[in-house]
């Protein structure tokens, strides 16, 4: 059976900020002009998530698409702009609905979680991922903005940042 472990191992992957494990994968070499300067057309990464180690809220100016690789299904957690809040499953279940793919829009605070033992997902942030375009939320933060998403922020937000 392959673990986590395995997986962490194998790729060579890395703590990141937000939790879980990452490896930048791919990084364009064409720039493109954004509001907060210049990026990358797209950057990707390989990102696996686990019960101890899920990713935390945060926002990105950009979109990013998750595509699911391996494990168990995972959850991504979206508090769009307007205030709604919604459960997005990445999986293999089709008929279960659960997606193989998923675009989080730019401006959604997002995080996400597996209920059991790990996922394993690509990312592709276009235009790139830039850590000046990359907010991580406290419960604090959130909790004043968005009162009615309590558990879930409780559950998905930092008390203090790392």
């Amino acid at each position: 059976m392959t673990t986590a472990t395995y997986w962490i191992e194998q790729l060579a992957l890395e703590p990141h900020a937000e939790g879980g494990y990452f490896k930048q994968t791919d990084r364009s070499d064409q720039t493109i002009e954004t509001i907060n300067g210049e990026r990358p057309l797209y950057t990707s990464i390989l990102f696996l998530l686990n019960t101890e180690s899920p990713s935390h809220f945060h926002r990105l100016a950009s979109d990013e698409t998750w595509f699911y690789h391996e494990g168990t299904s995972l959850t991504v957690h979206c508090i769009f702009p307007d205030g709604r809040y919604k459960e997005i499953h990445l999986g293999k279940n089709i008929a279960n609905n659960e997606y193989l793919s998923y675009t989080v829009p730019k401006g959604t605070i997002f995080g996400s979680s597996v209920k059991e033992d790990y996922a394993l997902v690509s990312c592709v942030v276009a235009p790139g991922f830039d850590y000046q375009d990359f907010e991580l939320f406290t419960q604090e933060q959130l909790l004043k903005d968005y009162p009615q998403h309590q558990a879930i922020i409780q559950a998905l937000a930092y008390e203090t940042i790392p």
